[in-house]
């Protein structure tokens, strides 16, 4: 991955992309947190990386991991991002979908019982 450029090709370091802050104003934030971004509000006064990252998540949700890798971003510096966002009203997140547990084998086999049964 390359290090975040601006025009003209100059590097910019990471303190500088979060206007020197090294933690979020939220600590809610997850790698497999859900962006949304808000279509309703302009992108005029963004910072040109919150601005992509509004860009990135416009078309449908994303996870955090996904937008630190698709800016080529650390993801400390991402969540600051994000963390500004959402106080903006900009990005909303989601919980990811919980994986599903696994049933109990006694309730599976009253299910097949119970199949069984009406077959």
């Amino acid at each position: 991955m390359t290090p975040p450029r601006r025009p003209g090709g100059k590097l910019v370091r990471p303190y500088v992309v979060t206007d020197g802050r090294s933690h979020p104003t939220r600590n809610t934030l997850d790698l497999v947190t859900l962006l949304i971004a808000a279509d309703d509000l302009p992108l005029t006064g963004l910072s040109p990386e919150k601005r992509a990252l509004m860009e990135l998540c416009r078309p449908g949700a994303l996870s955090v991991a996904e937008v630190a890798g698709h800016l080529a971003l650390p993801v400390s510096v991402t969540k600051v991002l994000i963390a500004d966002l959402m106080d903006s009203g900009h990005v909303v997140t989601r919980a990811p979908i919980p994986s599903a547990r696994p049933s109990e084998t006694r309730i599976l086999q009253e299910v097949l019982d119970g199949l069984r049964a009406r077959l």
